[in-house]
This record gives C-alpha cells, sequence and structure tokens, in this order.
C-alpha cells in the first residue's frame, strides 16, 4: 500500500515527525510517500520565499525514518499531477485541515478520488504546535 501526503515543513517541528509516524501507524506495512513543496511554489502561492531551502527541508525530512520516499511537488497548486504520478492507494492529512477546503485547495473533488481508487483520509493531531505557532513565537521574541 502507498500512502501520500505533502506540504511545506518550513519550520520542521515535533508535529510533523509525529504526524509521519501516526501514518505508519494506522497504515502498517505502507510506503509513504512525502510530497515536498519547491521553494518557487511556495514563493508563489505564499507570497515568499520558504524560511529554509527545498534542499535543506527534503534534508530534515530525509532523517525521518517513518518516510519512505520524498518527491518534489511537480504540479505546484495542482497537486493532482504529483499524487497521480505516485499512485497512491490514500492521501492523508492532519485533522486541521477539516477546518479547511483541503480538497478545493489541492485541486481535486471526491468524485475525482473515486475515479482514481485513492482515499482521503484524516489523522488526529497529537502535538499542540504548527508552524504559524512557532512562526508568531517568533515574532513575538524578536
Amino acid at each position: 500500500m502507498k500512502i501520500y501526503t505533502g506540504g511545506t515543513f518550513d519550520v520542521p517541528h515535533i508535529g510533523h515527525a509525529i504526524f509521519f509516524e501516526e501514518c505508519k501507524f494506522y497504515f502498517p506495512n505502507s510506503q509513504l510517500i512525502v510530497a515536498l513543496n519547491t521553494d518557487e511554489f511556495v514563493e508563489e502561492f505564499k507570497g515568499k520565499r520558504p524560511l529554509f531551502s527545498y534542499a535543506e527541508r527534503k534534508d530534515y525530512l530525509n532523517n525521518i525514518l517513518s518516510i519512505d520516499e520524498i518527491v518534489p511537488n511537480i504540479g505546484g497548486a495542482d497537486s493532482k499531477v504529483t499524487i497521480l504520478q505516485q499512485k497512491p492507494n490514500a492521501v492523508v492529512i492532519g485533522m486541521d485541515w477539516l477546518e479547511k477546503d483541503y480538497c478545493q485547495q489541492m485541486k481535486f473533488d471526491a468524485k475525482w478520488l473515486s475515479e482514481n481508487k485513492i482515499a482521503l483520509c484524516y489523522l488526529p493531531r497529537y502535538a499542540d504546535i504548527s508552524t504559524t505557532l512557532i512562526k508568531s513565537r517568533m515574532n513575538k521574541n524578536g
């Protein structure tokens, strides 16, 4: 079984590591593929370059044992391109995305997932930390 998740992972934190471990817990004996957003896409999407370069973020992720493969998100805003290239059985994301329209942001819908026989799974968040929270703390502390 192949499972897929993606993101920028610009400020590495324990929440990311726990999420990747949970992917393996809920999908034992699966191959975990992480699609990493390119610097160019992050700048286009967020209006600024990531704090860490693609190479630096990839190096960090390469040290997380639960990740089997890291691929560039070649589709940019249209994640279908990378998802179809990887052919996962499931796209796995954190529960924090329930409050956002994940499918719309990733440019797919339930019909597309069904046609491609891909499940969309939300995993609970176990760490009370986020990149946004870390950046907020950094801004407050100067």
